[in-house]
Order: structure tokens, then C-alpha cells, then sequence
């Protein structure tokens, strides 16, 4: 490890990376296909010794994201899909959905630590970690990559801001990890409480779009922040360096643009969906389609890196959104509709107040009132996961156009 790069991988000549992956992939789906029954009937016919190359890759076919739920259901815990038994596992998670994630055993099992030092987290840095240890993998994804780098790790987690805001005056954490929105939470009410956390300068933001202006105005408050681009099927994809100049794919993935709803490679700067190949012998993942959208930047990052790069996050290839760093489905509002037959057309619009996600839901209906909209709120809440509000309008007031989830966040 250096200053400024996390070990030699990072800085190869692009052609000598290509060759390195690809001459490892035969390998990984030979191990997939072996180990994994899922990955045996999804990879049915495919030799592994031939999938040296971008074009070879290319003829896989796609494992979507969203098929994952349906996967595992019929073949739990992790629809055949994992290359360890359970015994070999560390910990086991479960996402919204639910879809069930498993952690392997050994340091930095996410690959978090090269995203962190791009971002200038240094041994003896205590980082103050906001994201949930609960269930979900997000907070146990950036507590193993910091204690990896020697960072001293306050495990936070969401939510009980008068005692994080405590916590961080009292521990003095150099680095902030979490969700982009929720930092401003923590820097506002500090300041109206006249609680000193001024100690952080730095921050590693995933889970959500970081907007410009709320870069900006971290930048005006002293914190340097960057934003990485992780799931937890596949650890770190890509992260921001010091360059600012779009995300770098992490050593341990290979990433394709592909068209929407295809899996046929577009070419360099065209916008489409982030396919991922992760070289993880417990969990490999080939060919996942994450269901984002983003787009590859041409050249090599100013920063020395010299992987590929890509635009960051650009929406989603469907209509499922992620709000407060929690996916919110066409699925969810389907149900609310369900739940209240009397409705005519419904919409969750997700928009931007005060530097955080608002979350408001549309109803056409002829009767109104304040029961129908608590109604509302409460379903809402309990199958999003999310707060939101409730507006009534009269019939014939939403376009008919399909839309279910309209998002209105401004991305650039």
C-alpha cells in the first residue's frame, strides 16, 4: 500500500488487468457451476474453459437482481446460488424483499478497504458508521473494509441522533460512513444543539445518490465526501477516488453497460444497465444485472488509477427507485392499490426538500378525509419501510402513462 493507491492492482497497464481477469473467469464459473446448483441449471450448456474474454462473457446469459427473491424461495437459503455451504459462512443477512445475502469468513470479505483509502481513510482514522447492522449487510459491508484499512470503527447504525450526535462530540471520529442525506441530519441538528462534531472531515457515502449541491455544501463545512457503489450480492462495483471524476471499478468485478432488458454490451458513454461478475469463491455472481443505469467514462482517472470507469449512478433500468438508501418497488404500490380498492390511478413521486429524499403519494379518489389518509401513510410505511406523505386528488388527475414511481430528484 501506498500514500496515494491501495496496492499495485490499481495502477496496471488496463491491457495487463484484461488479460488477468479473464484468465481467472474460466476458472470462477467452472467453481459456480460445480458447487452451485442454481448456477448449474442457470449456466446449463456453457464450458467454462471457453469464457476468456468480453465477447465470451457476453454470450452468458443475464441473472437479474430481481429474480433473486423467486430463486430462493424455491431453492433456500440462497437459491443455489452460493459455492460454500452454510457451515462455511460467517453471517447471513436479509434485504428488503426479503432476499437473503451470506458473508463469508476472513478480513474484508466485501472488498471495502481500496474504496475507503480512495476516499482517504488512513489507519488510526475512528470512523463513525451510520449504516444498519441490523439484518441487512450495509453497516457489517464498511465496518470490515475500515478495520481492514486499521480504522477504529463506532458502530452507529441509523437513527438515535441525540446519542450519535453525543458519541461523535465525545469520541471525536475523523470520518463519517453512511447514507448521504443522513450526515446533513447529523451536521443541522449539531449545530441546533450547539453539539461540536467538527472532527469529521471526511466521508465514504453510499445507498443513494450524493446530489451536487449536497457535495457542495460538505465541502463548505469543511468534509471531503465521496460516494461508493455497492449491493450487498456483490460488494464494492465502484468508488470515487480523489479526482472526482467518475467511479472506478473495484479490482475484484468485471462490469458491462448493456442495453435494457437485453444483455448485449453498448458501447463506451452510451447509458445502460450495470451487469456485474464479482470473483467471490462463496458467493460468485456472474452476470448479475443490478437494475441500475449508468454509462462507461472514457480515459483514465487523473488519480493513476486505470480501471475502467464509469458515470455513477444514473437511475434505475426499471421503475424501482432507491429512497433514503432503501429500494422502494412497483411492487409496493401495487399492493397499497390492492389494499384500497376504491382508488382510481395511483403514484409515488420521489423528490427533493431541504437536501433529503421526500417521498409523497398520489391518490386519485372521490372521497377524501384524514382517515384515508392515515390509512394511506400507514401502508405506505409498513411496506416501504418509509416515511412518506399522502396527497388526494380528484379522478382523472394522474396521466395515464404506466407510471407508478415517478422520480423527480434532479441527478446533475
Amino acid at each position: 500500500m501506498t500514500a496515494d493507491h491501495f496496492d499495485q492492482l490499481e495502477t496496471r497497464d488496463p491491457e495487463a488487468r484484461e488479460q488477468s481477469l479473464f484468465a481467472l473467469l474460466p476458472d470462477l464459473v467452472r467453481n459456480a457451476m460445480a458447487k452451485g446448483p442454481g448456477w448449474a441449471d442457470h449456466l446449463n450448456g456453457v464450458h467454462p474453459i471457453a469464457v476468456t474474454s468480453r465477447e465470451a462473457l457476453a454470450k452468458l446469459p443475464i441473472l437479474r437482481k430481481s429474480s433473486l427473491k423467486d430463486l430462493q424461495a424455491a431453492r433456500p437459503p440462497f437459491g443455489g446460488l452460493a459455492a460454500s455451504d452454510t457451515s462455511s459462512l460467517g453471517r447471513i443477512f436479509m434485504s428488503p424483499g426479503p432476499i437473503f445475502e451470506p458473508e463469508g469468513l476472513g478480513d474484508d470479505w466485501w472488498r471495502t478497504a481500496r474504496a475507503l483509502h480512495a476516499a482517504g481513510f488512513r489507519r488510526g482514522d475512528i470512523v463513525h458508521n451510520t449504516f444498519a447492522y441490523h439484518l441487512t449487510p450495509g453497516g457489517w459491508i464498511l465496518d470490515a473494509g475500515a478495520r481492514a484499512l486499521g480504522c477504529t470503527v463506532v458502530a452507529a447504525g441509523p437513527g438515535n441522533t441525540e446519542q450519535q450526535l453525543e458519541a461523535i462530540q465525545h469520541l471525536k471520529p475523523s470520518a463519517y460512513v453512511g447514507v448521504p442525506d443522513y450526515l446533513k441530519i447529523l451536521l443541522d441538528k449539531a449545530k441546533e444543539g450547539r453539539k461540536d462534531i467538527s472532527s469529521i472531515k471526511k466521508a465514504m457515502v453510499g445507498g443513494g445518490a450524493l446530489f451536487p449541491s449536497l457535495r457542495a455544501e460538505y465541502k463548505q463545512r469543511g468534509i471531503a465526501t465521496y460516494q461508493t457503489y455497492a449491493t450487498a450480492d456483490l460488494g464494492i462495483i465502484a468508488y470515487e477516488s480523489q479526482a472526482l471524476e467518475g467511479m472506478i471499478v473495484d479490482e475484484g468485478a468485471i462490469v458491462e453497460i448493456v442495453r435494457p432488458g437485453t444483455g448485449d454490451p453498448l458501447p463506451d458513454g452510451e447509458v445502460g444497465e450495470v451487469v456485474v461478475t464479482t470473483f467471490n469463491r462463496d458467493y460468485p455472481m456472474i452476470r448479475l444485472a443490478t437494475g441500475d443505469l449508468s454509462a462507461v467514462l472514457s480515459g483514465l482517472s487523473p488519480c493513476g488509477r486505470t480501471n475502467v470507469r464509469i458515470k455513477g449512478w444514473l437511475g434505475r433500468a426499471d421503475q424501482t427507485t432507491k429512497v433514503k438508501g432503501m429500494f422502494v418497488h412497483p411492487e409496493h404500490v401495487a399492493e397499497i392499490a390492492k389494499r384500497h380498492p376504491g382508488l382510481g390511478r395511483i403514484r409515488l413521486v420521489v423528490s427533493r426538500a431541504g437536501e433529503q429524499d421526500v417521498m409523497t403519494l398520489r391518490a386519485e379518489s372521490a372521497a377524501s378525509g384524514s382517515d384515508l389518509v392515515t390509512a394511506l401513510a400507514n401502508d405506505m410505511q409498513a411496506l416501504t419501510k418509509l416515511k412518506g406523505e399522502v396527497e388526494i386528488v380528484p379522478p382523472g388527475n394522474l396521466p395515464n402513462d404506466g407510471l407508478v414511481i415517478a422520480d423527480e430528484r434532479k441527478y446533475s
